[in-house]
């Protein structure tokens, strides 16, 4: 049964789905391959991903798939209740709460995956790592799972070379249509989109430091420069560090930048990327966020206890002010400000993530037992289809190769 904050929110969810809905072809027209094939009759889905109306659509295609589908959120700020509301109204088993306690939002995943999940889909690794851990005695009913982002991945590889995965890993973060797009526009987008409607302040003139130039960070980097923003870019890969240096941002280290960022987003996946002793060398009013998956860039616990004071300077921003008289603002609680602060991505960038994640669960049903547990890639046919159908719902036609072209190039 379902475990939600309050069912008398749906109205509301069920009007912010029915609008992605409308913006989302690409879902449309695989929820019509989908009615028609049923290609999860008979099926359980567990899925952890951000609980907000672009997944809840997400998971109404899978529904009329045949899945049978129990739900969860991957961020305890990223649940939008209406939204989970709304879910459980139209007969889906949801259990997220907005704003829970690090023990209800592990209760939620818990109950999530009590069913027994035939495909897990998952944001960020959670629930395979709970299956793992907490209910080995289900693996046997697992064909699979699809993994969204690269810090799932990332957990996942590691489980993967300790010999310890025991079901085939989808890596949906790794397929073109997702992190080319998803990640470097859709993080780009709505970070800003995070920042800006939760500080009201102007980012043009200011100095933003990001923190990774990844697909993400590329994002964020090229949209703070669209908003006039004087650009920083810290990295610890030298590649990427003369990639940031050639498309005209300033590089150097954290420790360096820290005196100059008026904001600060951080989107490495790794942990302790802005420490105290650089929050002490940034100047007054300075503003940080995190658009990584998990809360641990920026080193929450260290700022709590430094702090000689804490408080709210506005919803979702948290003051603290420091020994040295300083005062640093911090966005979200350090949790993704895209979604703890806003509503994520465009509809039409997760039409093409969510096209993805889709497709690769059917790949999951139709060859379950087939594949040996490791973490594989998208098929390269899915990730093209899903590109011709955008392209199509675009209204764009590309050239295709004459059996000449074909022959000359030894195709």
């Amino acid at each position: 049964m379902s475990s939600i904050t309050d069912i008398s929110l749906a109205p509301s969810g069920e009007t912010k789905i029915q609008w992605v809905a409308r913006n989302m072809p690409l879902l449309a027209a695989i929820a019509r391959d989908f009615q028609k094939y049923r290609p999860f009759e008979g099926m359980k889905v567990t899925l952890s991903v951000h609980l907000e109306a672009k997944t809840a659509w997400l998971c109404r295609v899978m529904a009329m798939g045949g899945a049978e589908m129990y739900v969860t959120g991957s961020n305890p700020l990223s649940t939008q209740d209406d939204v989970a509301a709304a879910l459980a109204a139209g007969g889906i088993e949801v259990f997220a709460h907005h704003g829970a306690t690090d023990a209800q939002y592990a209760e939620d995943i818990r109950a999530a995956l009590r069913c027994g999940p035939n495909i897990i889909i998952d944001d960020g690794g959670d629930l395979v790592e709970m299956i793992h851990e907490e209910f080995p005695e289900l693996i046997p009913n697992v064909y699979g799972a699809c993994e969204e982002t690269t810090t799932g991945i990332l957990r996942d590889k590691a489980r993967a070379r300790a010999g310890k995965l025991r079901f085939p890993v989808v890596m949906v973060n790794e397929a073109d249509c997702k992190h080319l797009f998803d990640n470097r526009y859709g993080t780009g987008q709505s970070v800003w989109d995070g920042i800006n409607r939760t500080t009201n302040l102007i980012v043009a003139g200011k100095y933003v430091v990001v923190a990774g130039y990844g697909w993400c960070g590329r994002g964020v980097a090229m949209r703070a420069k669209g908003l006039g923003a004087k650009v920083i870019v810290t990295e610890i890969d030298p590649v990427k560090a003369i990639e940031a240096h050639m498309d005209g941002f300033r590089v150097m280290p954290m420790s360096e930048a820290a005196p100059l960022g008026d904001f600060f987003v951080t989107v490495t996946g790794c942990r302790d990327v802005i420490t105290m002793e650089h929050i002490n060398s940034m100047h007054d009013g300075a503003i940080l966020s995190n658009a990584g998956h998990f809360n641990v860039e920026i080193a929450m616990d260290a700022l709590e206890k430094a702090a000689i004071a804490k408080y709210e300077a506005r919803h979702n921003i948290a003051g603290y002010r420091l020994e040295n008289g300083r005062t640093v603002f911090v966005l979200a609680e350090g949790r993704l400000v895209n979604l703890a602060s806003g509503d994520g991505h465009p509809a039409e960038i997760m039409d093409m993530s969510f096209a993805i994640q889709a497709l690769s669960a059917k790949y999951l049903a139709e060859t379950r037992g087939m594949t040996a547990p490791d973490v594989i890639p998208v098929p390269r046919e899915t990730d093209i289809a899903t590109a011709k159908k955008k392209l199509e719902t675009l209204g764009i036609s590309i050239d295709a190769l004459t059996p000449e072209q074909l022959d000359y190039l030894g195709l």
